[in-house]
């Protein structure tokens, strides 16, 4: 999907709710990935999350925001992968605080052994983000979680990861306390008209 696609869906989904919750989920995720590198992403071991990944690295270099740069770790890692698919459960055991743990998964229910590696992770002081389908452990577990029911008409999983992918990588995407100025003036004064 392309940027022009995206545009095309998030106005098909202008009055659905959908362009917010992603963008809301992806300010999260922009100011908690702070150094290149210290964004994981991590699934079940039948379905790592390769999509989400692919689409942050494109906005990570498109647009030049070497913190979105994603590190996809993987569960067992094929001997003889590049270096950048190669990374395996060590780097999610030496994440640490500073660092962003991204959790996709689709499952109902996710394993007992991913859900103690994002445990593990937590404890040791990273961000945990989620995209589910309404996983209530592993949404336990995260500080911000995107869920995107299994039977939701309006938009697929693998739209919501477009979604997000493309707004995080939005250069106008507010960060921190500018972003809750914003919103506290336009709470006070009411939105500004172009």
């Amino acid at each position: 999907m392309d940027a022009s696609q995206v545009a095309a869906l998030r106005e098909l989904l202008a009055t659905t709710g959908w362009p917010e919750r992603t963008r809301e989920f992806a300010r999260a995720l922009r100011s908690s990935a702070r150094t290149p590198g210290g964004l994981l992403v991590f699934g079940p071991p039948d379905d790592e999350p390769w999509h989400l990944a692919a689409h942050l690295d494109d906005e990570s270099r498109l647009g030049g925001l070497p913190e979105l740069t994603p590190t996809l770790v993987r569960w067992e890692p094929p001997p003889g992968a590049p270096p950048h698919l190669r990374v395996g459960l060590e780097r999610l055991e030496a994440a640490r605080r500073g660092e962003t743990l991204i959790v996709v998964s689709e499952e109902d229910e996710s394993p007992a052994p991913l859900l103690e590696r994002v445990d593990d992770a937590r404890r040791v002081g990273a961000t945990i983000l989620a995209v589910d389908t309404g996983d209530r452990e592993l949404e336990g577990l995260a500080h911000e979680a995107l869920t995107v029911p299994a039977d939701d008409r309006l938009v697929s999983f693998d739209a919501a990861q477009h979604l997000v992918s493309a707004a995080a990588g939005e250069p106008q995407l507010k960060r921190g306390l500018r972003l809750r100025l914003a919103r506290l003036l336009e709470t006070i004064s009411g939105p500004t008209v172009p």
